[in-house]
């Protein structure tokens, strides 16, 4: 069995609480890259779906991606959209992870001070997060 050498995690917080939306620990830079491209769509794609309730079906999803969060405007769907599909912003980020340095992208949603942040590096045995 392959030991996982990168991690990604996807984090939101209020500027006082702080939660972990969804992991992943993964073989190599490339796979962090394509996690976290797949939760930022994912996240940007949910904009204006209503949440589940207590009591509903949760939504399919695979048991890896991170769970979704409401935004209460569109710049942060937006700005994971375009992080997400535009090339160069790609390119500098997997050369981000190739250089060894760990990659935080984070939006805002300025309605109600949210931010939420992508990130990935590369996980040195016995090390957690950067």
């Amino acid at each position: 069995m392959t030991r996982a050498a990168y991690a990604a995690e996807v984090t939101v917080s209020d500027g006082q609480r702080h939660a972990c939306l969804g992991t992943a620990a993964v073989r190599n830079r490339r796979l962090v890259l394509l996690w976290l491209r797949r939760q930022a769509l994912r996240l940007a794609n949910a904009h204006g779906n209503r949440l589940p309730l207590d009591g509903d079906p949760p939504p399919p999803t695979a048991t890896s991606d991170a769970r979704p969060v409401v935004f209460h405007g569109t710049d942060a769907p937006e700005s994971l959209r375009h992080w997400a599909t535009t090339g160069q912003l790609q390119d500098d980020a997997i050369r981000t992870l190739e250089a060894g340095f760990p990659l935080h992208f984070t939006v805002l949603d300025p309605a109600v001070g949210l931010s939420l942040t992508l990130a990935g590096w590369h996980a040195f045995p016995g090390h957690r997060r950067p």
